[in-house]
């Protein structure tokens, strides 16, 4: 029975269909159709409709409790206090700065003589962020600068401007972070003489600048070999050496004899000479040997010559 009933209204929804498209006139155009599937599809309770994040559909609440910004306040029990947030901005404009003159300090390298001051500034802020001493409040800013996340951004970003200053050695030319230590100060003397005496003779003949500046550049090496063999210099005095090193020999054509070749040269001459001081002792020692050999035989045969003549008689 219910199957008849059913039949009855699909053939009744049928006649209608045809009623409704006859009283058209049969021209329903794509758009139409269009147009009507979608209101059918908006009537129809069981069709899904997405709708992305970016339609002005989707407005999430403004009063929610998650945000889709990144940059979203935390609760004031998961941020850092105040005290913290200043020392981190410290931080950051004292690392800038120090930055900032180490790419200026580049070429000629003086990163020691020109950077030590905002090196030392940077240092002092960056103890005060590590230390335990409890800042107004009672509160330590270690944990959450250094160590609230797996980056540690804070403490990389120190740990890479601590491994230039380690590579520069530039606590061999620095005092406390106040100034250049004396050896520092006197080479920089000494090389300004020398530079002074090549700027002198540079636009003239070089030959009477490698015989008029002999002495000072002398000086000059004679002073960086010491500091080279204390351990008492930089990178600043090591580029500066090499730079004058290469004037001197590649620009001006001149030449200086240093005293560590007069050793090198001595032992050379040595081991050129001991093959034949070998063979030549060799050969007089064999010569010796030969005559100790020869000098029985003959005592030998005289004292036998001795006593046949003795028996003769």
């Amino acid at each position: 029975m219910s199957l008849y009933k059913n039949s009855q209204f699909l053939v009744l929804l049928a006649l209608s269909t045809y009623a409704l498209a006859s009283s058209v006139g049969g021209n329903l155009t794509a758009s139409d159709s269009a147009d009507k599937l979608k209101q059918s599809l908006s009537l129809s309770p069981a069709a899904p409709v997405v709708v992305g994040v970016d339609s002005p559909v989707f407005k999430p609440g403004v009063d929610s409790l998650f945000s889709l910004n990144l940059l979203s306040s935390f609760p004031e029990d998961l941020e850092i206090s105040d005290y913290c947030s200043d020392l981190l901005h410290i931080f950051g404009q004292r690392y800038v700065a120090y930055v900032n003159c180490l790419v200026t300090a580049a070429r000629p390298v003086k990163v020691c003589q020109n950077c030590f001051s905002s090196y030392g500034s940077l240092t002092n802020i960056y103890t005060n962020i590590s230390s335990d001493q409890m800042g107004p409040g009672n509160v330590s800013c270690r944990d959450s600068l250094l160590r609230s996340d797996h980056l540690m951004l804070v403490y990389l970003l120190y740990s890479n401007m601590e491994d230039i200053w380690t590579k520069s050695a530039c606590d061999n030319c620095i005092k406390g972070f106040q100034s250049l230590t004396n050896d520092t100060l006197y080479f920089i003397s000494t090389l300004n003489q020398t530079l002074t005496c090549f700027e002198k003779y540079q636009q003239g003949n070089h030959t009477e600048l490698c015989k008029d500046c002999k002495n000072a550049y002398r000086d000059l090496n004679e002073l960086y070999s010491r500091m080279e063999t204390n351990l008492t210099m930089c990178i600043d005095i090591e580029d500066s050496m090499n730079m004058t090193r290469r004037l001197w020999s590649k620009n001006f054509n001149c030449s200086f004899p240093r005293e560590e070749t007069v050793p090198v040269i001595a032992v050379s001459s040595f081991m050129l000479f001991l093959p034949i001081i070998f063979y030549l002792s060799s050969f007089l020692h064999s010569e010796q040997k030969k005559r100790k050999l020869i000098h029985p035989k003959r005592a030998k045969s005289y004292t036998t010559l001795m006593n046949i003549q003795d028996k003769l008689s």
